[in-house]
This record gives structure tokens, sequence and C-alpha cells, in this order.
């Protein structure tokens, strides 16, 4: 299956500080690329891998499962882990749950994540139809999607124009997994949101906040950007901070130059 142009994973090699950055649910990427070349910019190195089904068609992403998904950020990881002092791991929406679950698995320290950024996370839904999805899979292949939704104007994202029925169910079954988990998170956390967001409820990222075991959470406000606020207005805003953050972070782990 061909990779439509732009969805491609992006990766560079820098200093021993690594970030580990996940996209969302049916997106890919390109909606990503922009906060991993300022940080490649930075001088430090970056893995934004390619999440299996996704940057394809919708058609290929129904075949796929949350396990995949996470399987091919576990090996990112990994790989990155290998050569990194330091690893922070980022996302957007779906993306955040992802990296909420690598510091469930791996913890934090020598062999784990050092440090979270998520911007606009999704651990909780709360629109009501989500509850027919369990039966409706199985007669409706896909629904309407929920991508692009950003408020600069002439900004797209790259989301696939039907969300594959389940798919959909699978995402929302890691979402119970990930929140069943998240008092074992830990680790310091950035944690972006926009007040106007139509994709992800403000309720997910106060239940982060909330249940995490965290004891270092800094929340930033998005006020002019939607839900895709790195291809938004605040993204140079919200690529600034990360990018302290992320260096802030490296200063505080052993063997920092």
């Amino acid at each position: 299956m061909s990779v439509r142009p732009g969805a491609e994973p992006f990766s560079h090699d820098g200093d021993d500080v690594g970030v580990l950055l996940c996209h969302g649910f049916t997106g890919n990427p390109s909606s990503l690329r922009p906060w991993a070349e300022e940080l490649a910019a930075a001088g430090h190195t970056v893995r934004l891998p390619r999440l299996p089904g996704h940057g394809t068609t919708w058609q290929e992403m129904g075949r796929t499962r949350w396990q995949d998904w996470f399987g091919e950020v576990d090996k990112a990881f990994r790989e990155l882990r290998a050569r990194s002092r330091v690893v922070v791991a980022g996302g957007l929406s779906m993306g955040g749950a992802l990296a909420l679950r690598l510091a469930q698995v791996h913890g934090g320290g020598e062999t784990g994540v050092n440090g979270l950024v998520l911007v606009n996370p999704a651990v909780k839904l709360e629109d009501r139809r989500l509850a027919a999805v369990p039966v409706a899979r199985w007669v409706v292949p896909s629904f309407p999607p929920v991508g692009n939704d950003i408020k600069k104007p002439g900004a797209e994202e790259d989301a696939y124009d039907r969300i594959p029925s389940h798919a959909l169910h699978s995402m929302l079954g890691f979402y119970k997994v990930v929140a069943a988990d998240i008092g074992k998170v830990d680790q310091p956390i950035l944690l972006v949101r926009s007040p106007e967001d139509h994709v992800v409820p403000a309720s997910s990222g106060a239940f982060i906040a909330s249940h995490v075991a965290s004891k270092d959470v800094t929340e930033v406000l998005t006020l002019d950007s939607y839900h895709v606020v790195t291809l938004d207005n605040d993204a140079p805003m919200v690529f600034e901070k990360s990018r302290a953050f992320v260096e802030r972070i490296a200063a505080t782990v052993g063997g920092a130059q």
C-alpha cells in the first residue's frame, strides 16, 4: 500500500536527548512534522513514526488495531532509548494516549520515559453516539470524519475523510486501558490544551491532570487554536515551550553535560 506524499515517518539523529512524537487517530506524521523539525533544528534526536494503517487509506486502517499502533511507537521508543541519555515522549490527541502508555509500560529513569508533552490528549470522550459503536461496527463500515479541526485560515490536516468502524472500536478500548493505568504515570508533564476543541472534551485533559501521580504538571492553554494545535495559530508558542520543557528535563537527568 503506497503512503500519501507527506505522510512518511520523520527521523533525525542529533544529540543524546531523544524526542518521540506520536500522531493522532486517522491522521499521519504530517500533522506533527513542523513540531518534529523544530526539535530537530534545536539539535535533538527525533523520531516521528507513521502508525500502521495511517497515511494510506481508511480501508487499510480498518484492518489495524490499537496494539498495532502502540507496537509501532514502542519499537521507535526502544530504538531511541538505546541511543539516548534522555527520552521525552509527546503526542497529539490519540498520540497523547500512546505517549502515556509508553510511560505506563516503561516507567522512567535510565530505561524509560523521562517526560511527556501531551497536546489535547485523548483518553476519554463524551459523545453519546459512541455507545453504539460496539454493535454498529458490524453493520456500518465507517463513520464521518473528525479531522481538520483547525482555526488558522488555510491550514489543513491530511486526515482520512472516513473513520473505520472496527478501528474506532479498538481506539475506544485503548483509551480504557490507558485510563485504568493513569496512576502509574509519575513523569513530568507539559499539558497543552485548547479550551475550544471540537474533537476532545476538556474533561480528558482534566482527568489526566487529576489522576496521574506526577508532581510536576504544567498546563498551557492555546487560546487561538482548535484541536490540531501543531498546525494552528499557537503552534510556534507550543513548539518553543516544548523545546524548553525537553531541555529542562534533559538538564535534570543524570549524566547531563
